[in-house]
């Protein structure tokens, strides 16, 4: 690698969270830096365009091909570049087909399919002994039935490259596999779908930084309740745990960890090996646990600032950051517990109407809010499952941060209309 690294960045448009990865980038010393978007160049916010050494607009960013293709253009009039990098789950594996086509460092198309795909991710893992549920990529009803016959129900369905919890479904009897269809949920050999064995545990996950395949640091959260439930029951709301205690929970899992990413980062981690990764875990009843999901990107639902937070007020994002462009990262201590809440309405309509409780919830929490944003009256209904609105806390200790998530959760209830 150069001394000065170029570091091309797929930034779909220059939304403030999408900003906010490029500004990490556009902050470090001795980076060059180039964005591929489909938004035009005079969209970057000021104080960002005068950092970007070349940017290049495509028509369609989850297109590997116009991705390489802008990296071709950006490497005439700017230099080779070292990394092309994006933080959203659906650029991994577009960025890692314009990789290869343009022969760009990093994870090429083959161990990118190991984290989309997840059928083929789980075939990974149990070839290298790793623990996971049971499973198969099913493509007719003929397939997902002979799959229920070996493990019963209930078993949860999803797209084979789903994003996160997104469009599963648990399936309980035979009714729920015929309603399947209605949901969007048929599978076909064009669209198989993920059939997995459903697990009664407590889900966790595990984001950890690795360095040309080495685990350096682990930091790990609690779901409450688990992303399906979130689901499952789009009125709920949820939370994020990140506990202050090195628990022997995430001490016993780390060998797990380690084993799973190796086997999925491949025999060449010298170059693939070099991320942040998002790991959903299951620690069942029996003390078993089994890999559910890795990403190969940075977590969502607020995780990022969370571990900041809970770190000693570290920037995340530009530790990521820093990681993608110069293979380093300088491991942090936890020292307090957080969390994040989400608000969720209820009711049918498709704007919010109501929001209730926000000042008894601000009170109770105390000194433990750090930020709440409220959902507003007449702002329209999300289409993700993370709310219309959210709150991040911070204490001293895991029961603190629980109580504060607790109070926010109980008392704002927001109604659609």
């Amino acid at each position: 690698m150069r001394v000065v690294p170029h570091i091309a960045f797929v930034a779909p448009h220059f939304l403030e969270n999408t900003n906010r990865y490029l500004s990490a980038f556009a902050g470090l010393e001795g980076v060059k830096l180039s964005v591929i978007s489909a938004d035009p160049a005079s969209a970057l916010p000021a104080a960002l365009a005068e950092k970007i050494a070349g940017h290049y607009r495509v028509q369609n960013v989850g297109d590997g091909a116009q991705l390489a293709r802008a990296a071709r253009a950006l490497k005439a009039s700017a230099g080779p570049i070292d990394r092309l990098s994006g933080a959203l789950e659906q650029l991994q594996l577009p960025m890692a087909e314009a990789r290869d086509l343009a022969g760009i460092p990093g994870m090429g198309l083959q161990i990118a399919q190991r984290f989309r795909n997840k059928d083929l991710m789980k075939q990974v893992l149990r070839a290298h002994g790793v623990p996971v549920a049971q499973s198969a990529l099913v493509s007719s009803f003929e397939e997902l039935r002979r799959f229920v016959r070996k493990v019963g129900f209930p078993i949860i369905v999803k797209p084979q490259a789903g994003l996160g919890a997104r469009s599963t479904e648990r399936v309980e009897t035979e009714a729920d596999l015929e309603a399947l269809p209605g949901l969007g949920l048929t599978p076909t050999h064009h669209r198989p779908l993920q059939a997995e064995q459903f697990v009664v545990a407590r889900e966790h996950t595990c984001e950890t930084v690795s360095i040309h395949g080495k685990g350096v640091w682990r930091s790990g959260t609690r779901y409450f309740p688990s992303p399906l439930e979130v689901l499952e029951t789009p009125w709920v709301q949820y939370c994020v745990l990140l506990p202050l205690e090195a628990e022997p929970t995430w001490t016993k899992f780390a060998p797990v960890n380690e084993a799973a990413l190796q086997a999925l980062f491949g025999p060449n981690p010298q170059v693939t090996g070099t991320a942040l990764t998002h790991m959903e875990w299951f620690l069942c009843e029996d003390g078993a646990m089994l890999v559910n999901e890795v990403g190969a990107r940075p977590p969502g639902v607020h995780i990022m600032p969370l571990m900041g937070l809970t770190h000693g007020g570290v920037d995340m994002i530009s530790a990521w950051a820093e990681l993608i462009a110069f293979d380093r990262f300088t491991p942090r201590a936890r020292t307090c517990a957080g969390g994040a809440a989400f608000f969720r309405g209820q009711g049918r309509g498709d704007r919010i109407v109501s929001v209730e409780g926000v000042e008894k919830a601000i009170e109770l929490a105390g000194g433990a809010l750090v930020e709440l944003r409220a959902p507003k009256v007449g702002q329209p209904r999300a289409s993700g499952y993370e709310g219309e609105g959210w709150a991040t806390v911070k204490h001293p200790t895991t029961e603190g941060a629980k109580q504060a998530l607790l109070s926010l959760v109980q008392n704002v209830q927001v109604r659609y209309g």
